[in-house]
């Protein structure tokens, strides 16, 4: 009871914290609800860890409570015997009566509660229900000692005492039951004791309520017209005693008595005890009279009909008493029940309108003489405090108007009929009038009550979790009709209506309990509105059937089974009803301030006014139909009728000028006005810098201040806007609220303005304060404009745009502030910001983990930590949101409660986390503080971690379904690769088998995948442990089933791979369809049943199981030679068809491709279509086979290019539209060919053959079309990738590329260093490096030049793009191409040749042969550009430009390499031998050496012209002639 009061008061408090104008007092408040709300956070964990470690306590602790209560009661019971019993100070007989009669009902509502909880085995919340008996118990125990000690009456005295002490006893068994149900839950024997001793309680309360002093009288009062009624079932009618007219008189005079005294019942349940038992004693009296009268009326009917109507109209007579004494009582015994007055008035007119009904049916002789019409109607004026109807203020305003205009016509056809004396017609304008005041007295009601809870001073009510007027009502109308059924004189059409009213309300209560349960956070509650609902639903189920069976035939033994039938149907009402009533779900009623009252007068007035002078026009208009001719009683009548209009007129007009909200929204916007003048003139004064700063209040309080400002607005702005779009009664309350903190806003913004040193920030505060006043200004005008009515749909939008633009300037400024705070270490608002979120309730946790890491790292640069304390702000804002949703659709229950309190949990560790990191800020070297930080940070990351576990926990479904998608994109790869061995004729079997032997196997699986196909569709829509077990089964088996059909499918032999394609075909159609279903079950999963993705689900799991029966069939079909053809072309046509529906989806793809691609995969279309002509022809089963097979992967390769090809990001809009139509066309195409072949193969006639050949047409315009639109994919720069002059180009690129990579290689180079070297060997290395430099620039621009030319050869026409003799051209380019590559080849081995040179592994000679090839390839690719080439274009002479180029650095390097080989040669000293036989061997040595080198000189040159005579071969005949 503590945390909801203590809630309440935190929100108060913070929300006036803005509007106190005292500082300290405002800090102190402000600092106050912080620490409020910082003990209830750390109060509601510890009693939840208490309650956890207690739980099982509680029941044993209630049960000991009940049992001193009852040796309590016991004690007072001698106490009383002795005369000693005295009243405790304060109480009063009144006052405990009331106590003990709302304390009966919580008594009952909480045991139902704790049967629930027992039956349903919930411990913890048992114990909950346990405790609050007791606590109700309690209360009961005292109100009915006090009645006893305050009575003058001994006997009753002890009967209070007697029947009180009963209820504790009784109680205490129950609870002890209730215990021994929850050590064997679903036991039937315990459940059946639980609900005996429930029984046992719940009458042992009556008799308690009964013992209070009015009560017994009204008992007694209901047991008189109990037995009056009697009379009524009597099977002959006594014949009259007298005459018709004396008879009709009594019955009127009897009738108006009987009125009288039901208004005396009513006014008397609001007063005394003892006032209710004279009324009802005084109702009960007229009641016998008034049944003696109609009984005798009764005996004047001539007809068996009539009569029988007649004593049925007494019926519903007595019925009506009988409910209005019970209305009365219950009044009497709790007057603020909820609705409890309206009940009573509908009671009270429950018995006016059937005595109305009984009259006019007697009167028909004189019609429009009712007795009894108006009187209870201005009871409803009398208590404009609760609502009377479900009408909004606009509904009334209308409602109003149409019943105004309803009595204006009314009362002029009465004028009318009095004249002319037509007295049926009379009657009928009476009733309409009747009808009309009913109305229009409803309409008053409701609008004063509305107009009263919209004044700002009024505490307005709030909707209960259920309506108990429509649980009471539903309960009462269900026990009429369910007495009419089983009337024996009821006819077969009272039969039908009696239970069409049953099926309304139990309907009715069926959805109230729907709602209910979604609406409670308690499970025991939820659970026991479903359960009461299915209780209901059946037991009207039942019902109706013997209702069906007894409208067949109305036999005695169908009326039994009838009655039968409807006793659980009473019961389970009446056990919901009782339920319902639980204060927990009660509404809370409004209190209407002083003001509200004061507004409400001025419509009531005009209301009494106009039912006072209506009646007295009724009574005028009566005695002038019997005496048409009595001047005086005209002028009478004339002048109540002025009377009515007028006080009509008045009513509109109090409404209109009354309506909720509009006075409100009109001076909160004359304030806001007011406050963007301020905030105009503190700009000018800014600008001007003249803002004096405000020295009595430091920055921080400041902008603390100004934080919780904006944050009460920002709280206030959906409340208004709902206000606004719907509910008038709020209105009010909102804008004055809204307004009321502008002025505060202002205030603290230009404080903060006036501290400020930046002048640029003190103009954005200002301009950003403004734009928030101006935007709630929008707001208010909307609002006015809107004002509540849900039918001016037409202001709906600039409401909700309003809505939002305020929205946005709340988040500007609270950025702005937020920043300011971080700079200097003011965490106070980003605190209070995820204190808020925890609060709140609440999907990723894993994005805090930077922030946090960050923090840590940050502990030694301090500056940083205010930005980082935002960011953990602002992600544990979105964490909050996600795990409210998470936490409220988690299964189980336990699980969301646990997400909650996790994620709670983190909540408190992010607050110590940034309150830590502002410390940091303001005092940086405090080590103390920093080893905080960390260990805070620490701390939250283990709540993230534990966060996450929950999150998994709570969704293992989910999980389980993106583990299993992942296992079957595994399947399908690895089907794809055993389809590559097939089709290579690797596919052998391991033992000597036959395909039979695997059959039976392979069809026992796939009928198994269809079990698990149905669970995954029903586990989307039951919970997540079923979808889990569902998607790992699934998962299982598609493995089994790839695994059996790969066995089956090498059985087949490698010398038939195409029939073993076609079978690994079917298998991975069917894990495709899989990894479909798996993924529309995990976007279904929780989802409603009308929410699209459930159709999606239902779609891919008729694709899976068509694909699971094509298996099916496939493998039947492998064995038959004849038909597995036409099989696998059946399975091919259905795989198309699939994968044109993903094609067709709108759905991008996850990469896209170039269109030469897309052009290269069309290609395979076209063999695939000649292929199945040809198969068509031939009739051949191979051939089918194989054409299936092509077809199928010619088809998915072409659909997935064009699909990519045509989401490329360059592509236009047009052209891709163009390009998915004619994809979708092709593929029509290729079916109906297809197709086409599948009949030829039933009916191979020579007329069928023929229409392959326009089939096939077809299909090549579809793919011409679809080339074209790839070729306008690259719009003019398009090029046919298999063009020789194109393959040209882009080698001589490629050869450039590679080429100005060798020339960066060079220039990374550097000499190695040589200590002790002289200067002259550094120049030649760094010679050789520039030279080889040179030449590898010079090759890039050549071949660059040699690409220029080309495109100037094709531009020209010498060259075509396509070419006209494509042997010529396309040797022509093959000449361009080697002599590109033999450019770039030699580049690259000239550099190597200087990298090597330079660091001493290579000889100088190398060098000199690497550039000699560069010079002689240079040249070639000169040839090779000059035989067709313009010699006076510019691309050639650039070409000869860049080739001189590149012939000159050659030299320079070869003549620098020869120069340093020379010059080594002359530094190469010979140490000559002195001694004789040295010296000889010296030579000899030498000569040695020499030959040695001579023989391999030859053997090089004779190498190198071997080399030379194979390359010519190969050599163009260009080439060939000019290098002669």
């Amino acid at each position: 009871p503590l945390f909801g009061p203590g809630s309440k008061m935190v929100t108060s408090a913070k929300s006036s914290v803005p509007t106190v104008t005292d500082q300290a007092a405002a800090m102190q408040l402000g600092q106050c609800a912080k620490n409020l709300a910082t003990c209830l956070a750390e109060l509601r964990t510890s009693a939840q860890k208490a309650h956890e470690a207690c739980g099982p306590m509680e029941i044993d602790s209630a049960l000991t409570a009940i049992q001193t209560l009852r040796s309590e009661l016991q004690d007072a019971k001698m106490t009383a015997v002795n005369a000693q019993l005295k009243p405790l100070p304060g109480e009063s007989l009144e006052k405990c009566a009331q106590d003990l009669g709302s304390t009966s009902k919580s008594v009952g509502s909480s045991m139902a509660q704790l049967l629930t909880c027992a039956a349903q085995g919930n411990e913890h919340y048992t114990g909950i229900a346990a405790r609050e008996t007791a606590q109700a118990l309690k209360t009961l125990a005292q109100a009915a000692r006090g009645v006893a000690a305050s009575t003058t009456d001994p006997k009753g005295a002890a009967a209070m005492l007697d029947s009180a002490r009963d209820v504790m006893e009784g109680s205490a068994l129950l609870i002890h039951e209730a215990k021994q149900a929850l050590i064997s839950p679903g036991d039937a024997e315990s459940q059946q004791r639980l609900a005996q001793v429930a029984k046992a309680v719940s009458h042992s309360l009556n008799n308690c309520v009964n013992c209070l002093p009015g009560q017994k009288d009204v008992d007694m009062a209901l047991k008189s017209i109990g037995e009056a009624s009697k009379k009524l079932l009597i099977e002959t009618i006594p014949p009259a005693s007298k005459s018709f007219q004396e008879a009709q008189s009594e019955l009127n005079q009897t009738a108006a008595e009987l009125n009288q005294s039901a208004g005396e019942v009513v006014h008397a349940s609001r007063g005394s005890s003892s006032q209710l038992a004279v009324a009802s004693g005084k109702f009960s009296q007229d009641f016998d009279e008034f049944l003696d009268a109609g009984i005798e009326m009764a005996g004047h009917t001539q007809k068996k009909d009539d009569q029988v109507q007649v004593i049925g109209n007494l019926k519903n007579i007595s019925m009506a008493s009988s409910k209005l004494l019970l209305a009365a009582k219950s009044l009497s015994v709790d007057p603020a029940a909820a609705n409890a007055k309206n009940l009573l008035a509908a009671a009270a007119r429950a018995v006016t309108d059937s005595i109305n009904q009984l009259i006019t049916l007697c009167t028909q002789q004189a019609p429009g003489q009712k007795e009894c019409d108006n009187f209870q109607y201005k009871g409803m004026l009398d208590n404009p405090n609760e609502p009377v109807s479900d009408l909004s203020y606009f509904d009334c305003i209308e409602s109003v108007m149409e019943n105004s205009k309803v009595l204006g016509e009314s009362m002029a056809g009465i004028s009318q009929n009095c004249k002319t004396g037509d007295v049926s017609a009379f009657g009928d304008c009476v009733g309409s009038a009747s009808k009309a005041l009913c109305g229009l007295t409803e309409a008053a009601g409701q609008a004063s009550y509305l107009v009263g809870v919209s004044d700002p001073n009024s505490q307005a009510g709030h909707q209960g979790l259920v309506d108990p007027i429509q649980f009471a009502k539903a309960n009462q109308a269900i026990q009429m009709a369910c007495q009419n059924l089983v009337d024996p004189e009821s006819s077969p059409s009272q039969v039908l209506s009696a239970a069409t009213i049953v099926a309304k309300h139990t309907s009715a209560l069926c959805n109230a309990c729907r709602l209910a349960s979604s609406k409670t956070t308690n499970p025991v509650a939820k659970r026991h509105f479903v359960q009461s609902a299915k209780e209901v639903a059946n037991s009207t189920a039942n019902l109706v059937k013997t209702i069906k069976a007894l409208d067949g035939d109305f036999s005695e033994e169908n009326r039994n089974r009838c009655r039968v039938a409807t006793a659980p149907l009473i019961e389970a009402v009446e056990n919901l009803t009782t339920f319902a009533s639980n204060p927990e779900f009660a509404s809370v009623p409004a209190k209407i301030s002083t003001e509200g009252s004061a507004a409400q007068e001025p419509i009531l007035q005009s209301a009494r006014s106009m039912l006072d002078s209506s009646t007295h026009l009724l009574k005028t208009a009566r005695s002038l139909v019997i005496n048409p001719k009595d001047p005086p009683t005209w002028s009478v009548l004339a002048g109540h009728s002025r009377t009515v209009s007028d006080s009509i007129k008045s009513l509109i007009t109090a409404i209109r000028d009354k309506a909720p909200g509009q006075r409100e929204c009109d001076s909160s916007i004359d304030n806001i006005n007011k406050c963007i003048r301020d905030i105009e003139q503190a700009s000018l004064a800014a600008v001007s810098q003249n803002l004096p700063s405000r020295d009595d209040i430091s920055l921080e309080a400041l902008q603390e201040q100004l934080t919780s400002t904006v944050q009460e607005i920002g709280h206030l702005i959906d409340p208004v806007s709902t206000a606004a779009r719907g509910e008038a009664s709020q209105l009010g309350h909102k804008v004055t609220q809204l307004a009321g903190y502008f002025e505060p806003l202002i205030k603290a913004s230009v404080g903060v303005a006036s501290k400020l040193k930046d002048h640029q920030q003190q103009m954005t505060f200002l301009d950003q304060t403004k734009t928030m006043a101006e935007s709630a200004l929008q707001m208010l005008y909307a609002a006015k404009e809107g004002g509540g009515n849900p039918k001016a749909s037409h202001t709906h939008d600039a409401i909700a745009e309003a809505a939002q633009l305020m929205k946005e300037a709340v988040d500007d400024i609270m950025v702005t502030l937020n920043e300011a705070a971080s700079e200097v270490g003011m965490v106070g608002g980003m605190v209070e910001s995820i204190a808020d979120k925890s609060k709140s309730g609440f999907v990723s946790a894993e994005f805090l983990f930077p922030s946090i890491y960050q923090m840590t790292k940050s502990v030694t640069c301090p500056d940083e930590l205010g930005a980082l304390a935002s960011q953990v702000t602002v992600d544990y804002s979105q964490l909050a949101v996600q795990g409210r949703l998470a936490a409220h659709t988690a299964e189980p229950e336990e699980i969301g409660f646990q997400i909650k309190t996790r994620v709670q949990d983190l909540g408190h560790g992010c607050i110590f986390l940034v309150q830590k990191a502002g410390a940091l800020q303001i005092t940086p070297s405090d080590g103390f503080t920093k080893r905080e930080l960390i260990d805070c940070a620490r701390a939250v990351t283990e709540k993230v971690s534990l966060v996450l576990s929950a999150l998994q926990a709570g969704n293992k479904g989910t999980q389980a379904c993106i583990t299993a998608a992942t296992a079957v994109s595994g399947i399908i790869a690895d089907l794809d690769t055993t389809i590559m061995f097939a089709s290579a004729g690797t596919l052998n079997a391991e033992n000597e088998e036959s395909f039979a032997d695997h059959r039976e196997n392979i069809l026992k699986t796939a009928k198994a995948l269809v079990e698990d196909t149905k669970m995954l569709v029903s586990g989307a829509a039951s919970g997540q442990e079923k979808l889990a077990q569902a998607a790992q089964s699934s998962a299982k088996t598609i493995t089994q089933l790839t695994d059996v059909v790969k066995l089956g499918a090498a059985s087949i032999g490698s010398d038939d791979p195409e029939t073993q394609v076609v079978l690994i075909n079917a298998v991975k159609d069917v894990a495709k369809a899989l990894g479909e279903l798996i993924s529309a079950t995990k976007c279904a999963a929780g989802k409603a049943a009308d929410d699209p993705s459930m159709y999606q689900l239902k779609s891919a799991a008729k694709v899976m199981v068509t694909n699971v029966t094509s298996l099916l069939k496939t493998v039947k079909a492998v064995e038959d030679e004849a038909t597995r053809g036409t099989r696998a072309l059946e399975a091919t046509i259905e795989c198309i068809k699939q994968e044109m529906s993903v094609f067709q989806s709108r759905d991008a793809p996850n990469k896209t491709t170039t269109p030469e691609e897309f052009i290269r995969m069309t290609k395979g279309i076209t063999m695939a279509t000649a292929k199945a002509v040809a198969a068509g022809n031939s009739g051949r089963q191979e051939d089918i086979i194989h054409t299936a097979n092509v077809s199928r992967k010619a088809m998915s390769d072409m659909l997935t290019t064009c699909k990519q090809a045509a989401y490329h990001p360059e592509v236009s809009e047009e052209v891709k539209n163009r390009a998915l139509m004619f994809g979708a066309e092709c593929t029509t195409a290729y079916i109906d060919l297809l197709e086409h072949v599948l009949l030829v193969l039933q009916k191979p006639t020579a007329e069928q053959k023929q229409h392959l050949a326009a089939c096939s047409k077809r299909v090549a315009g579809a793919v011409t079309e679809l080339i074209q639109t790839a070729e306008a994919m690259k719009g003019s720069e398009w090029v046919d990738p298999e063009d020789p002059t194109v393959i040209a180009e882009t080698e001589l690129l490629g050869a450039a590329a590679s080429i100005e990579a060798a020339a960066k290689k060079l220039e990374q180079l550097k000499p190695r260093a040589k200590p002790k070297q002289a200067d002259e060997t550094l120049n030649f290395e760094e010679q050789i490096l520039e030279a080889a430099k040179s030449i590898a620039a010079a090759t890039s621009a050549l071949v660059k030049s040699a690409s220029a030319a080309q495109r100037e050869l094709v531009a020209q026409g010498k060259v075509g793009s396509v070419p006209a003799n494509a042997v010529d051209d396309g040797q022509w380019s093959q000449g361009l191409i080697s002599a590109a590559r033999m450019v770039a080849a030699a580049t690259s081995n000239l550099c190597e040749a200087a990298n090597a040179s330079v660091q001493g592994h290579a000889s100088e000679e190398k060098l000199i042969s690497s550039a000699k090839q560069v010079a002689a390839s240079t040249a070639q690719l000169l040839v090779a550009c000059k035989v067709k080439a313009d010699q006076d274009s510019e691309a050639m002479r650039r070409l000869q430009i860049a080739g001189n180029a590149v012939k000159k650095a050659s030299d320079n390097l070869v003549r620098a390499a020869q120069k340093a080989a020379f010059e080594k040669s002359d530094d190469d000293n010979v140490v000559v031998k002195t001694k004789f036989v040295g010296g000889i061997a010296q030579i000899i040595a030498a000569q040695e050496e020499m030959l040695r080198k001579e023989r391999e000189l030859e053997e090089a040159r004779k190498k190198l012209a071997q080399i030379r005579q194979q390359q010519y071969k190969f050599l163009p005949s260009e080439l060939r002639e000019d290098s002669n």
